[in-house]
């Protein structure tokens, strides 16, 4: 079985950490940058890993402030 791709890891990190609670509803998602630097990858993967999330419901973004948490 061939590895996941690393936004699918990310995304399903991110999920982990809003199921368990770690983020809760209303918190901010590290920035792009940040996310970058801690998983190593492009702005891509991690755009990627954020759009999957959206499409999920679990977060959104504010353009220009960031991308947040849903109220659940």
């Amino acid at each position: 079985m061939p590895a996941k791709p690393k936004w699918e890891r990310i995304a399903d990190e991110i999920r982990a950490k809003i199921e368990s609670g770690e983020l809760a509803s209303g918190a901010q998602l590290p920035s792009t940058a940040q996310l970058r630097n801690e998983y190593g990858v492009s702005a891509g993967v991690v755009r990627q890993a954020i759009l999957v999330l959206q499409t999920q419901g679990l977060v959104e973004g504010v353009h220009g402030v960031g991308v947040f948490v849903t109220e659940s």
